[in-house]
């Protein structure tokens, strides 16, 4: 089920944006198969594996890539893939036997995704790294924050997650769909570092034209605006208010009871303190909750700042059945919706088996192939 059904796909596996890849990929449709290494790896956050959501939805086995016999199993698998995951550093696959040349003449039509943190080229491409660094180099950090605070550590939305898996996401499907015209497959090169500058163009933009202050939290996107801005509540709780639109905005001041003559020109940068404060007295009024009965659903561009906890219990977030629940873990429902090939409700995280391995490489492989890859050994125990 889902748009990508026959689409295949061999992650070796990695963290953050690698693994973010192959779920989208399979959440769409795709069959992914997930390489692990058999020696126990640092892979990030250590839970237990149900709730490592991003492993959701695929099979996986476990080899140990220092063994030629592992290799030469990667590469049949190669041969019948249309894509390759991989989050190594730069050479890496290429010491193990499973560059992109060698996997290329193995597979001609072949998209080799190569998810990196700085790119394969560079003086910084073979040094360590995390989000917070390649959103450092980028200036989307530094725009980050409250004024006269310092650059507020996001979550790795916009540089893992959105300049890396989500880029790397749209690199592999555009090579996937000119290899099928052109018959030839070749290599994405997804750097974090390009995703989040992609992801800043707007910014730049306006930066060009001198139209953004350098200074964190005197714009109106970056909590400059009072009309941009997260307020509290009388109960302690937040909300979030966004009216940029003239006539949203005077909807939002009709609606506090607030005097408009007391704030100032919307626009006038002079006035935005004052207007904050006037904004911050009227919502501290009421609680989060008596807002949202006021606010909620209006074109004031309003709504309720919510917890991990609280918001698969919104509404609507329930009517569009925004999340599911697999194995009892609560999760982030497959995104985009599609109107004809829907994508089937998530499996859960699988572990790589010795046990599973017929089971993982159905599809991909005879059953009297696997079967001889496992007298082998190449499975390990």
């Amino acid at each position: 089920m889902g748009p990508l059904a026959g689409v295949k796909v061999i992650e070796l596996a990695g963290i953050g944006p690698g693994p973010m890849t192959a779920m989208l990929l399979a959440d769409m449709g795709a069959t992914v198969l997930r390489v692990e290494r058999q020696e126990a790896a640092d892979l990030g956050v250590k839970r237990p594996l149900k709730y490592n959501l991003l492993l959701r939805n695929r099979k996986a086995i476990a080899l140990d890539l220092k063994d030629p016999a592992a290799i030469e199993l990667v590469l049949d698998l190669v041969a019948n893939a249309d894509a390759l995951i991989e989050g190594f550093r730069p050479g890496v696959t290429e010491r193990l036997g499973l560059g992109p040349d060698v996997c290329l003449a193995r597979n001609p039509r072949l998209v080799y995704g190569r998810m990196t943190g700085w790119g394969q080229t560079g003086p910084l491409a073979h040094a360590a790294g995390h989000d917070i660094n390649y959103i450092s180099l980028t200036g989307a950090l530094n725009a980050i924050g409250r004024k006269d605070q310092p650059p507020s550590v996001p979550l790795a939305l916009a540089g893992d997650f959105g300049g890396g898996a989500m880029f790397l996401t749209v690199g592999i499907l555009s090579a996937i769909i000119e290899a099928r015209a052109s018959g030839k497959g070749q290599v994405v090169d997804a750097a974090i570092v390009d995703g989040a500058l992609a992801l800043s163009t707007a910014f730049y933009g306006l930066h060009a034209g001198g139209l953004w202050h350098p200074e964190r939290g005197n714009n109106v996107l970056d909590s400059g605006a009072p009309y941009y801005d997260v307020y509290q509540c009388k109960d302690g709780g937040y909300i979030s208010i966004g009216p940029i639109e003239a006539r949203f905005y005077v909807d939002l001041v009709k609606r506090l009871g607030i005097d408009p003559a007391e704030l100032g020109d919307q626009d006038d940068k002079a006035a935005w303190p004052r207007a904050k404060e006037a904004f911050a007295r009227a919502f501290k009024a009421r609680t989060r909750d008596e807002w949202c009965a006021e606010l909620e659903g209006t074109d004031v561009c309003f709504a309720p700042v919510l917890s991990f906890d609280e918001a698969p219990k919104h509404p609507h977030l329930k009517a569009r059945e925004s999340f599911v629940e697999v194995d009892g873990v609560v999760q982030p429902a497959p995104a985009p919706r599609f109107s004809r090939t829907q994508p089937a409700v998530p499996t859960g995280p699988e572990a790589a088996s010795a046990a599973t391995v017929e089971q993982s490489l159905s599809g991909w492989l005879e059953g009297d192939v696997v079967r001889g890859w496992k007298e082998r050994g190449v499975f390990g125990g």
